[in-house]
């Protein structure tokens, strides 16, 4: 068995994290039932650094939901197979100002309701096959869904798909990706929208309904001696978004319409850093970069869905942001 929970004053919430009952049927077949990691993409990370990549923030990078899933690994493939029957429970939110919405009191980001779209994930379907190579795999998810409206008792359709690597050569790491993503939902009125909310730590913010994710990683790793420390990494994540909604596919944005000559604006984010180990400690060092990137802009919660320019806040420009993250782990 495995769990873990976990606790943000800052945020006003707490949440489980993952908690799974695992029995192996076999030294190469596992089955775990409970919040589980979804099998989508690069595992466990699609990235190194503390800040993840570009497809976290959209729930398709370290995604933990409730349900089934049995995983076969062998020499020279692994194969995931799993059923969701929700997202993971949320935790209470509130207690910081603004900060603070109705399901997004969780670790991983999921669609939650917002404004006039009483929406939540349902009966999600995830296959994953990664073939495995000298240093490393590459492979194929694919992901399928529902997302309920509970003011109309109506299911609308969502679907994922990424082709992913993940290898060394020698001290080097390479994780590219490729993703995309499309949802069709309607919101209380039965009208098609072209955002979704998304949460998580509290705090929502709107995500584009369909888009294509690129992303790359890349880090060298070296074993050091040097006082305590015992190993250093440097890295950098690489990743691009371009959402896909405009004019063709609908204005209406969270019931607001939007005067668009074209598609929603692309995120960037790209992080440099490095992470030192020593012994428990570890410490992430991240400058982190991005330009309609949600927790990256002048206007927190701007980016996967409208950029800054779509909502009239003027030029989309990059921001920076220099973090330092200790962990210990016990």
């Amino acid at each position: 068995m495995n769990f873990e929970y976990r606790f943000y004053p800052t945020f006003g919430t707490h949440f489980i994290k993952q908690g799974w009952l695992e029995y192996d049927f076999s030294p190469r077949d596992q089955v775990q039932f409970g919040v589980t990691q979804v099998p989508f993409g690069n595992l466990a990370y699609n990235s190194n650094s503390w800040w993840f990549s570009l497809a976290y923030y959209v729930g398709l990078e370290d995604d933990h939901d409730a349900g089934l899933k049995y995983t076969r690994t062998t020499d020279s493939y692994r194969f995931d197979v799993a059923y969701f029957y929700q997202a993971e429970p949320e935790g209470p939110v509130g207690g910081n100002g603004s900060f603070g919405s109705g399901g997004s009191g969780r670790y991983s980001y999921d669609v939650i309701p917002g404004g006039n779209a009483s929406l939540t994930e349902r009966n999600q379907f995830n296959l994953r096959y990664a073939q495995m190579l000298d240093g490393g795999e590459v492979g194929a998810s694919f992901e399928f869904g529902q997302l309920y409206n509970s003011a109309t008792d109506e299911f609308t359709g969502r679907i994922a798909a990424a082709v992913h690597g993940d290898f060394s050569v020698g001290p080097v790491g390479i994780k590219p990706q490729f993703a995309y993503y499309s949802m069709s939902p309607e919101d209380n009125d039965g009208n098609e929208i072209s955002t979704v909310n998304m949460g998580a730590y509290g705090i929502p913010y709107q995500v584009s309904t369909e888009a294509w994710l690129a992303t790359l990683g890349l880090s060298h790793s070296r074993d050091i001696e040097f006082g305590p420390f015992t190993n250093i990494t440097f890295y950098n994540d690489f990743s691009y978004q371009q959402n896909l909604v405009g004019e063709d596919n609908g204005l209406l944005v969270d019931g607001t319409t939007l005067d668009l000559n074209d598609n929603f604006e692309e995120t960037i984010q790209n992080i440099t850093g490095f992470a030192l180990a020593a012994g428990p400690l570890y410490t992430y060092f991240d400058i982190a970069q991005g330009v309609n990137q949600p927790w990256l802009t002048d206007s927190f919660g701007t980016g996967v869905g409208p950029g800054h320019e779509d909502l009239g806040l003027g030029d989309s420009e990059y921001n920076i942001r220099f973090n330092i993250n200790f962990g210990y782990y016990f």
